[in-house]
């Protein structure tokens, strides 16, 4: 069976899928997740990885595939702890930043670079500050934790530890 009728065969279903998980992420578009569920299953059906597999099987690891992808682009912050504005980046200053596709106040971004700068300054162990430029590097929690040595459960309380103590200085 070539790709066409795996594809045909499996559209429907992974178009549910695809509209199932943009009901509760706003990065993607439900036609989106379906395109990048069926690049997935080119990948896979080239690699020979889809010989001898179920429907069920198949649609299950597209599923997780589209999860996987969302969570990777979810996870990154939209601000970096680390990143500075350089007075030498004349468009910078003079047109104001563009924050998640919005362009903002220049002045809006320097305090919110403030605050976070003072947030990680104050209050933060070390594990908590390696967490913190992992994440601005776009690890997700699995790789931060190869990394710590530690689970990915670990990272994701620690992480909520962090969010926490964040909401102080923000409230």
């Amino acid at each position: 069976m070539g790709f066409k009728e795996v594809s045909r065969k499996l559209s429907p279903t992974i178009k549910r899928i695809a509209y199932k998980l943009n009901g509760r992420y706003r990065t993607f578009s439900h036609d989106d997740l379906y395109q990048e569920a069926l690049m997935h299953l080119w990948v896979d059906f080239t690699a020979g990885k889809l010989s001898g597999k179920t429907d069920s099987y198949i649609l299950q690891g597209c599923y997780f595939h589209l999860k996987n992808q969302i969570r990777k682009i979810n996870e990154k912050p939209d601000l970096s702890l680390d990143a500075v504005i350089h007075p030498d980046n004349e468009g910078l200053w003079s047109q104001g930043a563009i924050v998640d596709g919005r362009q903002e106040d220049i002045r809006e971004s320097l305090n919110r670079r403030l605050l976070a700068q003072k947030i990680q300054n104050n209050g933060f162990n070390p594990k908590e500050k390696v967490i913190l430029a992992s994440l601005s590097e776009g690890l997700t929690t699995r790789e931060i934790g190869r990394r710590l040595g530690i689970s990915h459960v670990m990272v994701v309380r620690l992480i909520a530890g962090i969010r926490k103590k964040c909401r102080k200085y923000i409230d």
